[in-house]
């Protein structure tokens, strides 16, 4: 399957990727569970980028070496499980890992309408992570995450009767909420990395607007600290709610507050003013802002120094 490098190429169906891949037809046009092997060395893992129309969860049964992250590694490095959502940009990444996926499991959206599952799965914030922040496995834990494919595998090799969908969808939503867990764990036994990374988030947005950077490029952004820190939107997210209870928007918002308090409590700069040297291009949004979290507009709060 050679293509150009630069090239973006879309699998919009289970089909499209099974035979780019030289793989038999999909028993069922909407899922499909395919057990690698050696023979498919790099399967659905194409170097040049790729766009997929459905959602794949894989399972590494080994990474290459051990996964540095910031100035630590990751505790597991024998395998890990990889999610991927509908539209979302993938490959094209150098010394790509070509290990065999043990499982690779793809979902068209579609498999889901009609259940709750539909509208849930976009709750799983680990469909928009990285690869460099996939799941790494205990060897409890990918017991049991292999004791789920395994079941799936069984059904849908299986004759499709009435009940074949409701119990493969149940299958997925239980996989679904151990890797919730297992990533709630990963968090917590990455304390050390996390914590680090926290100090450079809390240096990044120091740095931010000390320099004045809000003056031209407004309130700093999730999407910025997360390209700054080499994270994903999304994980950075979820650390930082790990760590303190905040999403990253939140946490945005606190440091707004922290600085808003220290102008208004030690400068004679009008309310205006601050909103702007904050990176806000209206005043009445940064008051509001304001008032919302301290229950006192930004006028009030002054005058409760004097």
């Amino acid at each position: 399957m050679k293509k150009d490098a630069n090239s973006v190429h879309k699998f919009e169906t289970l089909s499209d990727a099974h035979r780019a891949f030289g793989l038999p037809r999909p028993m069922h046009p909407l899922i499909s569970l395919i057990k690698g092997t050696p023979s498919w060395p790099e399967i659905l893992q194409p170097s040049q980028p790729h766009v997929l129309g459905f959602y794949k969860i894989s399972y590494k049964p080994k990474l290459s070496g051990k996964l540095k992250y910031g100035q630590g590694y990751y505790d597991f490095d024998e395998g890990g499980l990889l999610f991927a959502s509908p539209g979302q940009v993938m490959g094209g990444v150098e010394n790509e890992d070509a290990i065999c996926s043990e499982y690779t499991l793809l979902i068209h959206p579609d498999f889901f309408l009609g259940y709750p599952i539909a509208k849930k799965i976009s709750q799983y914030g680990f469909f928009s992570y990285a690869t460099n922040e996939t799941l790494h496995l205990s060897e409890r834990e990918k017991a049991t995450i292999m004791s789920i494919f395994g079941i799936m595998e069984v059904e849908l090799s299986s004759r499709i009767d009435d009940f074949s969908q409701d119990l493969v969808i149940s299958q997925i939503e239980l996989l679904l909420n151990y890797a919730n867990r297992f990533y709630k764990r990963q968090f917590i036994t990455r304390k050390v990395v996390n914590h680090d990374l926290l100090q450079r988030l809390e240096e990044l947005l120091a740095g931010y607007f000390s320099n004045e950077e809000a003056l031209s490029k407004g309130i700093p952004t999730v999407q910025y600290l997360a390209e700054n820190l080499h994270l994903s939107p999304s994980y950075l997210s979820d650390m930082l709610r790990a760590l303190t209870g905040q999403n990253a928007q939140q946490h945005i918002h606190e440091k707004l507050i922290e600085k808003a308090k220290e102008k208004l409590s030690t400068t004679t700069l009008s309310v205006s003013e601050i909103a702007y040297a904050l990176g806000f291009e209206h005043p009445q949004s940064f008051s509001k802002l304001f008032k919302t979290k301290t229950n006192l507009s930004p006028l009030a709060f002054r005058r409760s120094f004097n």
